[in-house]
């Protein structure tokens, strides 16, 4: 008697949770939505989810594409690739329902990520600021800052016919608008003080112990779990304290807020951070209470993590040419947590140059960029606000990196130093018309010999090259560039685009 009442129940049960999946109503993926950019010259994906075994009809532009959910109700399609187009469509979604889209126009998409550089708004940059009036076919997608201890399906948001509110990714697609005169559409996903680690995928611990270890703790910490759980419960009621605590714990935010736009189809992605990782050279440091928020890579790393990372959201994008510009950190005149007050000239000094040094790693790789920042930024001021020149440089790398213009992108890089006399000649790549911006002698190379005791050089422009000298050394050997925290520069080429940083010796620092 008392087993067919449990029977009957267990089938209800049953049949109501299969009522509730196979009336699951048509739906997208939030990227999708009125206003939106598709990349141009490409396969599109489009996605959502639906009741199972539902058909699916995409329609756009001349294409019409279907498919069948799968068992667990997603479903994709993919579109052709397609020409830029200003012109506003509709793009229809039907199964059992209908859904339209308007004012869809195809361009180039790139997502813009980072920290608070990135995150700094265009209202305090004033140069950027200035640019609005005379904005067009400038789209952008914000993603809402939050995170999850899961990889989230879908991100909050909207496309809007509005530029982004972060001033570099404005910049950015206000000059290749203005180049290219195609629709641009940024996807701007950043969150102030967040490390590289916020943004991996939890998978990377397999690679990296010292991420797994984070994770593990992370895992373990009952209190901090629940502490993030209180404060997103809470919503936009949260306070700025809670705020600053989510967003510096590890991978949570690329859960939330990267992850759910994969694969979204773009051309790629600019990644403005890494002042977070620099607080120490090398190695995770032990934390307490007062510097829980340091538990990261140091800059000596941080190019490797920044190597596999860009492979791994490759990997997520489907898309072994996505490309990746890295804007490098600029001038700043504090060191390290250890020792703050350096002298930001220095050659030697424990600064931001490591990291810039670590940075440019990333053009080991096919389909990157870096660019050149090390003429911008402030002495005293983390958040520089002479963000427009990063904008112009980023449209410019962007153009003939990813859209193959015969043009100038980046400013002189090292070739190879050659001995001359008592001196050295420095050759550069991107050397045409290298000239200094205000008509003086170079300034910001300093050489040494084999005891590696650094003297400032004199510098001579001869050409294309830079002759170096010091009466002091007999046999120069080795050279910095500006390698210091906020190093005082003028070299430059034709396009007036800054030379790029550099040493030639294998010294590593020792005031950690």
């Amino acid at each position: 008697m008392t087993k067919k009442p449990f029977i009957l129940t267990l089938f209800i049960i049953l049949l109501f949770n299969t009522a509730i999946t196979y009336s699951q109503e048509l739906k997208l993926s939030n990227l999708f939505c009125d206003n939106m950019v598709l990349q141009r010259g490409t396969e599109v994906p489009v996605w959502g989810v639906a009741a199972p075994k539902e058909k699916i009809r995409v329609k756009f532009a001349g294409q019409s594409v279907t498919t069948r959910t799968g068992k667990n109700g997603k479903w994709m399609v993919v579109l052709a690739p397609m020409e830029a187009s200003k012109t506003p469509r509709e793009m229809t979604i039907s199964g059992k329902k209908e859904i339209v889209f308007s004012n869809v126009v195809v361009g180039e998409v790139w997502i813009c990520s980072g920290q608070s550089n990135m995150q700094f708004s265009v209202s305090n940059a004033p140069e950027v600021d200035a640019l609005l009036s005379s904005a067009k076919n400038i789209r952008s997608f914000e993603v809402k800052r939050t995170v999850s201890f899961k990889e989230e399906d879908n991100v909050s948001g909207k496309w809007k016919d509005v530029p982004p509110s972060s001033a570099v990714a404005f910049g950015f697609a206000y000059f290749l608008e203005k180049a290219e005169d195609i629709p641009i559409g940024i996807i701007h996903a950043s969150w102030g003080s967040s490390s590289l680690e916020a943004w991996m995928p939890r998978d990377m611990a397999d690679e990296f112990p010292y991420f797994k270890d984070i994770m593990n703790d992370l895992d373990a910490d009952t209190e901090t779990r629940n502490r993030i759980n209180k404060a997103l419960s809470s919503g936009e009621e949260r306070t700025t304290k809670e705020d600053i605590f989510m967003r510096r714990q590890p991978n949570i935010l690329y859960n939330a807020m990267m992850k759910p736009l994969a694969p979204y189809a773009c051309r790629g992605l600019v990644w403005y951070q890494g002042e977070r990782n620099t607080r120490y050279y090398s190695g995770v440091p032990m934390v307490n209470e007062d510097n829980w928020y340091h538990r990261v890579i140091g800059m000596k790393e941080y190019g490797d993590v920044l190597q596999s990372w860009v492979k791994r959201y490759r990997k997520e994008w489907k898309n072994k040419k996505m490309h990746f510009s890295v804007v490098m950190l600029p001038g700043y005149g504090k060191g390290t947590n250890n020792n703050p007050d350096i002298d930001s000239k220095s050659p030697t000094a424990m600064s931001w140059a490591w990291m810039r040094e670590s940075q440019q790693k990333v053009l080991d790789l096919p389909y990157t960029s870096v660019v050149n920042t090390i003429d911008l930024g402030d002495e005293t001021d983390v958040h520089p606000k002479d963000k427009l020149p990063i904008g112009k440089r980023l449209a410019l790398l962007a153009q003939k990196h990813t859209l193959n213009k015969d043009i100038v992108a980046e400013g002189p890089v090292l070739d190879q130093v050659k001995a001359q006399d008592n001196g050295l000649v420095i050759y550069f790549n991107n050397a045409k018309g290298l000239k200094t911006i205000d008509q003086k002698d170079p300034r910001g190379f300093w050489i040494a010999d084999e005891s590696m005791q650094w003297h400032m050089a004199g510098a001579k422009i001869v050409g294309e090259t830079v002759v170096l000298s010091n009466d002091a050394i007999k046999n120069p050997v080795y050279v910095r560039y500006a390698f210091a925290g906020k190093p005082d520069v003028n070299l430059a080429n034709a396009a007036d685009l800054p030379a790029y940083p550099f040493r030639t010796d294998n010294e590593i620092p020792t005031d950690e």
